[in-house]
């Protein structure tokens, strides 16, 4: 009954919403070019930035996209900026945020851009000479960006003022909706009901292998019916096709952080981790097979590293000085935009970059051409 009381604003809240954007009370617009968007309805990580990543790489490997101007269009989570701004590389996690800034390093051909209203983000990338003229882009650092053939939408399931052309909805194998609550509760965000709206369900961070019950089980507690392992596909609750798909998370050997960095240092048995993440747990246990974790040190999601922090983590690199330091892709960009970062820490410190793959090649093809079929 505590439960339900405490609950009650947040669901009436929702069901409003919900009510408002399905009767068509509540307008929704259309990008003028094909949209992917990618989120989730849980709080934390559940991979959207390598998912994102994983189907950038899709567009440029496909003949279709491969050509073309593909843009990446996400809000900036915790940015000290206003408005839209194109993300480059040369930027800081602090103009952009740290996802944003990631996605434009790792690939410079691809447009990326943060706006909180994703419907004027999408017409700016759509017709970069409005940034020119418009008041709403004055602020803009950077505005020679092409016009856009097609965006991925980051981090935008909730966002439903903007319609996207595919949904891609991620979900953490290891919180599973029907054992989740609502916030503050639990740490949903919308209703577990609002599966049925995706194209796509992936299920993120799984083991290496799933039977087929288990794949099965899991389409039942989605509420998809008639699914099939071999064709990754069942109906919906709402009676339209939905693919199921399950990707797990392999992590890349260790870069450099900074030009600097002394790769001799990988070579060490001993390991300082630092993060900044939701949940470090994988990457503990994926460093741990090599290196003996001497220390662990756990900043809030997205922590903004302040110098203080650093001269804390030097302190810790001078006291065991054969060790290698280590954090992940997302924390190093911002990591990278604390001014005073000793030289010696610069040559110790490295990234462990992370990437998703599908658990059998059957499930790889199945996402690439409904994916690309769809658009």
């Amino acid at each position: 009954m505590i439960d339900r009381i405490l609950l009650f604003p947040y669901t009436l809240t929702l069901a409003v919403r919900d009510f408002l954007y399905r009767s068509g009370l509540k307008k929704r617009h259309k990008a003028e070019v094909p949209t992917i968007c990618v989120g989730n309805i849980t709080v934390g990580g559940t991979g959207k930035t390598p998912h994102t990543e994983m189907i950038i790489r899709t567009l440029l490997g496909s003949e279709r996209w491969s050509s073309s101007n593909i843009a990446v269009l996400s809000r900036g989570y915790k940015r000290h900026t206003c408005g839209f701004q194109h993300v480059t590389p040369d930027g800081t996690a602090t103009l952009y945020g740290d996802e944003p800034l990631q996605m434009a390093r790792k690939f410079p051909n691809v447009t990326v851009a943060v706006d909180r209203n994703r419907v004027e983000g999408a017409d700016f990338l759509c017709h970069p000479d409005k940034l020119q003229t418009s008041r709403k882009a004055r602020r803009c650092k950077d505005k020679n960006i092409p016009a856009t053939d097609i965006i991925v939408l980051d981090d935008a399931f909730q966002y439903r003022r903007l319609d996207a052309t595919v949904n891609i909805l991620l979900i953490d194998y290891n919180r599973p909706l029907h054992t989740d609550r609502l916030l503050p509760i639990g740490r949903l965000r919308d209703f577990p009901s609002r599966t049925a709206d995706a194209d796509i369900i992936i299920v993120t961070k799984c083991p290496a292998y799933l039977n087929e019950w288990e794949r099965s089980l899991w389409a039942n507690k989605l509420g998809i019916s008639s699914y099939s392992n071999a064709t990754c596909k069942g109906q919906s609750r709402r009676g339209r096709e939905q693919t199921l798909l399950f990707t797990s998370i392999s992590y890349c050997p260790m870069t450099p952080v900074f030009p600097e960095g002394d790769p001799r240092y990988t070579y060490s048995h001993r390991l300082v981790l630092f993060t900044g993440i939701a949940r470090d747990t994988p990457l503990r246990h994926y460093l741990s097979d090599k290196y003996k974790i001497i220390r662990g040190i756990n900043f809030p999601d997205h922590h903004k590293y302040s110098n203080s922090d650093l001269r804390m983590i030097a302190s810790v690199s001078a006291a065991n000085p054969t060790a290698v330091i280590a954090t992940t892709e997302k924390d190093a960009q911002r990591v990278v935009d604390t001014p005073k970062i000793s030289e010696t820490l610069k040559e110790r410190l490295f990234q462990v970059p992370i990437e998703v793959f599908f658990l059998t090649d059957n499930e790889k093809t199945v996402f690439e051409s409904t994916l690309l079929s769809m658009l």
